[in-house]
């Protein structure tokens, strides 16, 4: 296991890497709750959309951890999996569910040729270095702002649009004590302060009302969202994957989905790189390759099974920053996955206040890479202000990394340094361009 995984050679341990691994989990289970919600909304039943989502993600983490051995895990996306409930299935489209999984299978397998032709790791190639180090830094903002905005310690204001919440509410309360718990854990170094702070944080929101306690147990499995864009559509004669192609419009769609994934993943393996110590100074990811090829992967056996997109996990950052620096940190969070298939309640219990102090302290320790951005020079300076303040205000890595791109051409356009600009990042600037427009 030692010698398969290089465990001693990356100067980690079996004991780091199931800390890391269980750090990891936690920090993403949230997706077990959330995912199966907004997929029954979307009209799927609730045991299909409980199973697809976990055996899904069990599938695709473990395929990671034994391809690429990173610690980078997999579930299905939020955000992509928005667009599939409220926008393609009970928006203005409204189509069936299983049409919704075909486009983002179709949008997975498009993913996945762009890779294996190699166009996926060029294009990340031909990003400049401060860009490289600003979508990190983006992304870090965006997690302690995922961690404080769920944890109740900020809120929304109708006059101010962000204000600081309630701090005597026990959600906030529990919230301060997973912030300082995870911190002074941190400053003491301790081995798998990130995961004690999010247990700790857990019990201690159990007499303060914020850690639901198990209602209902779930122990069956539900396959029969397997091979959803196959199926066929309830009162027609017709597979769900025949149905994108006989309304052309729905092609939109694989293309919008197909420029969030792109860009999400190459945003969330730098970031998770810089932590895991497999990214260089200048955000250049080792042997990455086979993490985009499983990533892609994903993304059609998201689909496939009725999970919708799998896709790379930003909270993976969390058990890199725990010790995780192999794949056998992936072999643990697919396994949890595979047994809270079966006990969903229990991570259930596991609230957003008790994630929060690991997702505020992954977001400061990202943040470090801004000293790696030359702010006398505005011409990579901009663009990378432009991409940090564009994830966590938009919501969104993909915009934030369009912003990034698009100010970056223009200004190297207007000061006339057009060949200091590489080709894909022309092409990658125009279909953010058009993203936008067609947004």
């Amino acid at each position: 296991m030692d010698t398969f995984f290089k465990i001693s050679e990356r100067n980690s341990s079996v004991g780091n890497e199931v800390i890391g691994g269980l750090t990891t989990f936690l920090a993403m289970s949230y997706i077990i709750a959330v995912n199966p919600q907004m997929l029954v909304a979307a009209g799927m039943p609730f045991e299909a959309a409980l199973t697809a989502t976990c055996i899904g993600a069990a599938i695709m983490t473990i395929a990671m951890g034994l391809i690429a051995n990173r610690p980078v895990a997999l579930a299905s996306g939020m955000g992509i999996n928005a667009i599939v409930a409220y926008t393609l299935c009970l928006g203005g489209v409204n189509v069936d569910w299983r049409v919704a999984m075909a486009i983002v299978m179709l949008e997975g397998v498009v993913i996945f040729i762009l890779v294996a032709c190699g166009l996926r790791k060029a294009v990340m190639d031909a990003i400049p270095a401060s860009l490289r180090h600003a979508i990190g830094i983006g992304i870090g903002l965006f997690i302690a702002f995922i961690g404080l905005k769920g944890g109740g310690v900020i809120v929304s204001s109708e006059s101010t649009l962000l204000t600081l919440g309630d701090l005597s509410s026990p959600v906030a309360i529990v919230s301060l004590v997973a912030i300082a718990i995870a911190v002074i854990l941190q400053v003491l170094n301790v081995k798998g302060g990130l995961l004690i702070s999010i247990i700790a944080a857990t019990i201690v929101g159990i007499p303060l009302g914020v850690t639901p306690l198990p209602t209902s147990w779930n122990f069956g499995l539900d396959f029969s969202a397997l091979a959803a864009p196959f199926q066929t559509i309830p009162g027609t004669d017709t597979m769900a994957i025949v149905q994108v192609f006989l309304q052309p419009a729905l092609l939109l769609f694989v293309f919008s989905l197909l420029m969030s994934d792109f860009f999400d993943t190459m945003g969330t393996v730098v970031a998770v790189g810089q932590r895991g110590e497999f990214a260089d100074k200048d955000g250049n990811v080792e042997d990455i390759q086979p993490i985009l090829m499983v990533d892609s992967a994903a993304a059609a056996v998201g689909g496939f099974c009725g999970a919708s997109s799998i896709t790379t996990f930003v909270e993976s950052a969390s058990g890199a920053a725990a010790g995780a620096r192999t794949g056998l940190s992936n072999i643990v969070v697919g396994l949890l996955f595979v047994v809270f298939a079966f006990f969903a309640p229990v991570i259930g219990m596991v609230s957003s206040s008790a994630t929060c102090g690991a997702l505020v302290v992954v977001g400061y320790l990202m943040l470090s890479d801004v000293a790696h951005i030359d702010w006398e020079n505005i011409e990579h300076a901009f663009p990378a202000f432009a991409c940090i303040m564009g994830i966590p205000m938009t919501y969104s890595i993909t915009n934030g990394i369009g912003f990034g791109f698009i100010s970056y051409v223009v200004i190297m356009l207007v000061t006339g340094r057009v060949k200091e600009v590489k080709p894909l990042m022309w092409v990658a600037s125009l279909a953010f361009l058009l993203m936008f427009i067609l947004a």
